[in-house]
């Protein structure tokens, strides 16, 4: 299990792979800052400008995931992000041929345990926002790699905490 019952607690699965993804992220924005500080002692052309814009892009990227993770690991962040469902979110969707099927939102893909992997989804997946902002009732539609897909709300629970 990824998550602990009480509290939402990371698993230390969870916790090991944020840690090595982090330490990752870390020496990614080193290699970053020194890159772009030698762009900036060498007088270019616009392909060094270009160069330089693009390494301050992956660089703000970088800065972001580091925070990301820096709160996932510190037990947070307390909000939900904007047009997202809150992390352990529960639907059950029926689709047009007839099909239902339930799902469970989660924040980070570190939370889905092997065998419930077709049962989960990333709040930032599209099916993950195509549900916010929805009720019980409401239909939905999302993109997928075959399509655009719509489903029926059954049923929407959010966690104790999350709204």
């Amino acid at each position: 299990m990824a998550v602990e019952e009480s509290g939402g607690q990371l698993s230390e699965q969870a916790r090991g792979k944020l840690e090595d993804e982090l330490a990752t992220l870390r020496e990614r924005r080193r290699t970053l800052v020194a890159a772009i500080r030698d762009q900036e002692s060498d007088v270019g052309d616009r392909a060094d400008e270009a160069n330089a814009l693009e390494s301050g892009d992956e660089l703000a990227a970088v800065d972001e995931r580091i925070r990301a993770v820096t709160d996932l690991l510190a037990g947070g962040p307390g909000d939900t992000p904007a047009g997202q469902v809150p992390d352990g979110t529960t639907a059950t969707l029926r689709f047009d041929d007839g099909t239902e099927q339930t799902v469970r939102a989660v924040a980070i893909t570190e939370e889905i345990a092997t065998r419930q992997q077709g049962a989960t989804v990333t709040t930032d997946s599209p099916l993950g926002l195509a549900l916010a902002g929805h009720h019980t009732g409401d239909t939905i539609s999302y993109s997928t790699p075959d399509g655009e897909v719509r489903a029926r709300i059954i049923s929407l629970e959010f966690p104790e905490n999350g709204r």
